[in-house]
C-alpha cells in the first residue's frame, strides 16, 4: 500500500462525521455535487488525496470527493453488503470463535461501530449489541487488517 501526502497509508477506511455530506465530482467547492450522503458513520474507502479534499469510494463502489473536515477516523464497517436484499442474517458471536454462542443477528447492509479486529476476527456494536464476527463478512477493514479501538 502506498503513503498518501497526509503522511497516512492509501488505501483506507475512515467514516463519514455528519449525516449530510456532500459528494463532489472533483477535489473543490466548485465541482458539482453529484451525491449526498444522509448517514452519519457510513464506511468510506480513501483512495487519493488532493490538498485537503479525499476521493473516496463507498460499498457500492461509488467513487467522489469529500472535504477531509467531514470524514472522522473512527472506524465503521457495513455486513456484508454484497448480501443485501438476500434471505440472510450473519450471527454476531461472543467470542472470536465459530463454536461461539450467538449475541445477536444481524441483517446484511448494516453499518456497525470497529471496537477491535485482530485480522481475522471483528469485535463490533450494532444498536446496542457487541459482538465478533468474521472479518471477511465486512466492508470496512481489509483482510488481514488489524484494527485498535
Amino acid at each position: 500500500s502506498a503513503v498518501g501526502a497526509s503522511g497516512l497509508p492509501l488505501p483506507r477506511f475512515v467514516s463519514l462525521k455528519s449525516g449530510r455530506v456532500n459528494s463532489r465530482i472533483g477535489p473543490g467547492v466548485n465541482y458539482a455535487v453529484d451525491w449526498l450522503y444522509l448517514k452519519p458513520g457510513l464506511p468510506m474507502e480513501i483512495i487519493q488525496e488532493y490538498d485537503n479534499w479525499r476521493r473516496v469510494r463507498d460499498a457500492d463502489g461509488s467513487e467522489g470527493w469529500i472535504n477531509q473536515s467531514l470524514l472522522s477516523g473512527r472506524r465503521t464497517a457495513i455486513t456484508a453488503p454484497w448480501q443485501r436484499g438476500k434471505d440472510a442474517t450473519i450471527n454476531l458471536l461472543s467470542e472470536p470463535d465459530k463454536t461461539a454462542r450467538v449475541v445477536a443477528m444481524v441483517e446484511p447492509g448494516v453499518i456497525g461501530t470497529i471496537k477491535t479486529c485482530n485480522g481475522e476476527w471483528c469485535q463490533m456494536t450494532f444498536d446496542g449489541h457487541t459482538g465478533w464476527l468474521n472479518q471477511t463478512l465486512v466492508w470496512g477493514a481489509y483482510p488481514g487488517e488489524a484494527v485498535k479501538d
